[in-house]
């Protein structure tokens, strides 16, 4: 929890530092203007929200309702006026927040879907949070304008767990990528494995960096 907290608190002052024009230029994601990133944070939050609120009732409530309708949710809501995108961005952040506190010790255990179809403890949306936040504030960067958030500002526990995530991910799908041979500093190894690019990274035996399966 405390985790994406600070991961919230430091998208938004990324998102702050943005001026509105920017918004609607091109992101660090392929096919993805600042703005796409933006609603698919906000939305991100209400879809787990919408998991919070079925552990608390026990109704069925899944985070979308189907792959295409959450790309077009995300697709409508980059064309949406930057003060709305904001408050959609900090709306969304304070209504999870809410879910969270209130909900009852004994239904962190309860079980839920993700979209991936995982049956996880929804718990787990803590980290789901975390991740999300953190990564897509890498994802605003725009040096241009002075704004530069990095992986190198994440805190170390979750870099070591985004790595042993993405890394355990694709044994679960038996798509395994040995990195011991590759050698750098943990943000840059993390930033490489969420398909953000090898910046200074460098295989031991001198040849190419392994190829990488699609994380998410």
């Amino acid at each position: 929890m405390a985790w994406a907290r600070l991961g919230t608190a430091y998208l938004a002052r990324v998102l702050n530092d943005l001026p509105d024009a920017a918004l609607y230029e091109a992101s660090a994601l392929p096919g993805w203007t600042r703005a796409h990133v933006v609603a698919h944070v906000g939305y991100n939050a209400r879809a787990l929200v919408r998991l919070v609120e079925w552990a608390r009732t026990g109704a069925v409530t899944p985070m979308y309702a189907s792959a295409t309708q959450r790309d077009a949710e995300i697709e409508r809501g980059s064309t949406l006026p930057a003060q709305a995108l904001r408050h959609l961005a900090t709306h969304a952040a304070v209504h999870l927040d809410v879910e969270w506190r209130d909900l009852p010790a004994a239904a962190w255990a309860a079980p839920v879907v993700t979209a991936q179809g995982r049956t996880v403890p929804v718990s787990e949306t803590a980290w789901m949070r975390t991740r999300e936040v953190w990564v897509h504030a890498v994802d605003l960067a725009d040096v241009s304008r002075g704004v530069a958030p990095s992986f190198a500002d994440v805190p170390t526990g979750v870099l070591e767990r985004l790595r042993d995530d993405i890394l355990g991910t694709w044994a679960e799908r038996g798509e395994p990528v040995d990195v011991s041979g590759v050698r750098g500093a943990l943000p840059d190894l993390v930033r490489w494995l969420t398909g953000r690019g090898p910046s200074r990274l460098t295989a031991a035996d001198g040849g190419p960096l392994p190829d990488l399966p699609r994380w998410l």
